[in-house]
């Protein structure tokens, strides 16, 4: 008897990206992501306006990924869907999307944890021949806006975090100081761009003492905004003349905070294998750390393509796909939820 192929369709929705993805046996066959240009002008994602868009653009994200992917609704498995963390807003028109499309098709729901995904998004396999996948166990660093975390990866449904910040996310970080300086949302594109053309060493800034695993990043902002306010007394286009030096100074202090931790968690482990996901991931400062720790301390390391840093349907679907192949579905009762950690 001819094997059935697992065709998972997956859907994205936590924060102020709509997205669907097609993935059939474990191997990518789309990913369409629609983005949310209106936060811009507020410096931030307005819930109400991320959940409008959501509803808008749903539907079209969905069909085109399944147009993409030449698969019919009918051949779909299984519909993998984001539960949360996230907006709730958000989170509940990709929930009940997912519900709605799944009971019309009589097909198992599969909820995904969104931390979990960017974890997976490892394992996102783009033809057949995609070999480039950690090996469990492996350390998995997850940076983004909301998310500051080291994460012992035992298997796909077995993760344990080791540290996680105890106040602000690194990306927040990034977000706030950038919107400090009068740059701009997103800050971490800005801030990454201009760090590309200053010097690292030009300004020192805080850095936390805390013990363990855990990160801070609070201290680090308030100390930049006392110095920035210090610097402008003196010359009030301070910001205009030192952006670069200011941008690659902070880009430096962050990338530094997140490496030590993660290097003292790689060496108490013994682990060599060593993951970066999530928004952050995407920051060049940072992939660039992960590359020179490689050379010095000869860690295994997966940095993911820039469309898998940021929220994408790919990293739901392939984790639906494992979560399918354990027949580990969900009732249509289940209800989305705004805030939880990986267990």
């Amino acid at each position: 008897m001819e094997k059935k192929d697992i065709i998972i369709l997956g859907i994205e929705s936590s924060c102020d990206d709509t997205s669907a993805a097609v993935v059939r046996n474990g191997v990518l066959l789309s990913n369409v992501t629609a983005s949310q240009a209106v936060h811009e002008a507020y410096g931030g994602v307005v819930p109400e306006l991320a959940s409008r868009a959501h509803q808008q653009n749903v539907v079209p994200v969905v069909d085109q990924a399944l147009k993409r992917a030449g698969v019919a609704k009918e051949e779909l498995s299984a519909v993998a869907f984001t539960r949360g963390p996230g907006l709730m807003g958000s989170l509940l028109v990709g929930v009940s999307f997912a519900k709605g499309f799944a009971r019309a098709l009589d097909i198992p729901m599969i909820e995904v944890n969104h931390l979990q995904g960017h974890v997976l998004a490892h394992f996102i396999k783009e033809d057949e021949g995609d070999r480039d996948q950690p090996e469990f166990p492996f350390l998995c660093l997850l940076v983004s806006g909301g998310n500051s975390q080291i994460i012992l990866v035992k298997a796909y449904n077995d993760m344990e975090v080791l540290g996680q910040t105890i106040d602000d996310a690194a990306g927040e970080a990034i977000d706030k100081c950038s919107k400090v300086m009068g740059l701009g949302y997103p800050g971490g594109p800005i801030i990454d761009r201009l760090a590309r053309q200053g010097n690292p060493q030009a300004y020192s800034f805080a850095k936390p003492h805390i013990g363990g695993y855990d990160y801070s990043f609070s201290g680090l902002k308030t100390s930049f905004l006392y110095s920035l306010r210090d610097w402008m007394k003196e010359d009030p286009d301070f910001v205009e003349h030192h952006k670069e030096d200011l941008a690659a100074s902070l880009e430096h202090t962050i990338v530094d905070i997140l490496m030590k931790k993660l290097r003292q968690a790689a060496k108490d482990t013994g682990i060599r294998q060593v993951a970066v996901a999530g928004g952050v991931s995407a920051n060049n400062g940072l992939r660039n750390a992960f590359r020179e720790h490689a050379d010095r301390y000869g860690w295994r390391i997966f940095i993911p393509k820039f469309s898998y840093t940021t929220d994408n349907a790919a990293m739901i679907a392939i984790t639906g796909h494992f979560k399918y192949q354990d027949k580990d579905f969900c009732t249509i009762d289940m209800p989305a939820y705004s805030r939880v950690t990986l267990k």
